[in-house]
């Protein structure tokens, strides 16, 4: 597989990153935020979707990957426990509202366990590189829906 480099700069940019990073997991140490740089960044381990759907002699494939955000005016966060830097988060989107003056608007990293991340941007500005080789992984993320009746 080739190392992935996207830059997203729209909201259809930035859904085709949240399709990549759905399912990344990293721990809480691996976010930053720089308000000097108006910049939030992260580091991930990439669930390769793609090689996943692949042919079934095709082994499912992790990456390191970086995203960083730029022109973030703000962080806010709601249920992701800061003080417990060793903390495991598995993200499952990445969306954008947009904000009373375009083209800025809350971008929302949504965590399972109704963790969120909110960043206020300028606009959206993202950039996100696989930063060295796959390996393998060690089983395909699950979702389980409840029934519905």
């Amino acid at each position: 597989m080739e190392l992935l480099k996207l830059a997203a700069l729209d909201e259809d940019d930035l859904k085709i990153i949240s399709a990549h990073m759905q399912d990344a997991v990293l721990r809480v140490r691996d976010i930053t935020w720089m308000p000097r740089k108006a910049r939030f960044a992260l580091v991930v381990n990439r669930f390769e979707w793609l090689a996943a759907h692949r042919a079934p002699h095709d082994r499912p494939m992790r990456a390191r990957t970086g995203l960083h955000f730029e022109h973030v005016l703000s962080v806010k966060s709601r249920g992701i426990r800061r003080q417990a830097p060793d903390g495991v988060l598995s993200l499952l989107a990445i969306t954008f509202t947009p904000g009373p003056e375009p083209p800025g608007g809350f971008v929302d990293l949504i965590f399972s366990g109704n963790g969120v991340i909110r960043l206020e941007v300028e606009c959206i500005d993202a950039w996100l590189e696989d930063l060295g080789q796959m390996w393998e992984a060690r089983g395909v993320p699950r979702h389980d829906l409840d029934d519905v009746e």
